[in-house]
């Protein structure tokens, strides 16, 4: 077993999940179940790796004064350490996810305070007793939280403390740019793209050639492919394929790929080798498809 927590330097996002049963019907009504819950990239990383056996994982994120005590108390209720910025200008970032019959999401992104989260929000002693670093790839986006998250990885980096990122967007990230988003991303040792980002960062349309492509920047690179599982690629070339697990009745994809982050990362800071730790990671990302929401457990937003 590895010595030493989890940080994680992401976003904290209120979640606005409207689950419709049937196509939107645009100009008028369309019934749909809504919920607000906590979520965001980051913190969904977070809160899995806790829910996975994690005990010392901790979130550097910027959230709004306006619900930043229900963002801390639910992180603290999720067994993650929070270390959050609170920014009185911007309120917390709001996602409305839009989630159709099949459980596939569509997200409406505004990113308040995410973006600006400051090299000031940021001191290396955060890195004390930490055993890995990720990044969540929507602070990349912008210059401020891109700043930020460089210098954590640079810090990281003297320690020889391992890194890694998810790109966490592929609308985003087709916006930014593959090469400025790789060069960014330079020095980290995993990447954790879907298969979309990976196709989007590499040009290439097979996600196995992608993978191998990506591994030749990073020293590792995991592909998940939804129901198809995850591939894994080291050093120019694919070295495994882990199936998904079975799942009857999924209900909301949301968050799923950050279940996965935190399943994964939880079982390599537990000791276990990629091909198992990948299999953790399936697993989680199989629990979250059959959850509301990109967290693990309850979370409901009290009414004002």
């Amino acid at each position: 077993m590895t010595d030493g927590g989890l940080l994680v330097v992401g976003d904290v996002v209120t979640d606005v999940v409207a689950r419709h049963a049937t196509a939107l019907v645009r100009g008028t009504d369309t019934a749909a179940r809504i919920r607000t819950l906590p979520g965001g990239a980051g913190a969904n990383v977070a809160c899995w790796a806790a829910r996975s056996g994690c005990a010392d994982v901790r979130l550097l994120a910027r959230v709004g004064a306006d619900s930043a005590d229900w963002h801390r108390d639910a992180l603290r209720r999720a067994g993650v350490r929070s270390l959050l910025a609170v920014d009185d200008d911007v309120p917390t970032a709001t996602v409305v996810a839009l989630v159709d019959s099949a459980a596939e999401r569509t997200f409406l992104t505004d990113s308040g305070a995410v973006l600006r989260l400051c090299p000031d929000d940021w001191s290396p002693s955060m890195l004390d007793g930490v055993a890995h670093l990720h990044l969540s790839g929507y602070l990349l986006f912008a210059a401020t939280s891109r700043a930020t998250a460089l210098l954590a990885l640079r810090e990281a980096r003297r320690r020889r403390i391992p890194v890694s990122i998810d790109p966490a967007s592929a609308g985003f990230l087709a916006e930014l740019g593959a090469d400025r988003f790789l060069a960014a991303a330079e020095g980290a040792d995993l990447l954790l793209p879907n298969a979309d980002e990976a196709r989007l960062l590499t040009g290439l349309p097979e996600p196995a050639d992608a993978a191998a492509k990506l591994s030749l920047q990073a020293g590792r690179v995991v592909v998940t492919l939804g129901e198809s599982g995850a591939l894994l690629a080291v050093a120019g070339a694919v070295t495994g394929h882990v199936p998904a697990v079975l799942v009857r009745g999924a209900v909301d994809s949301t968050g799923a790929g950050d279940a996965f982050t935190g399943g994964f990362l939880a079982a390599h800071l537990a000791g276990a080798d990629d091909a198992s730790a990948v299999a953790a990671g399936c697993r989680a990302g199989a629990e979250a498809v059959a959850t509301v929401g990109g967290r693990p457990g309850p979370g409901r937003r009290p009414t004002p």
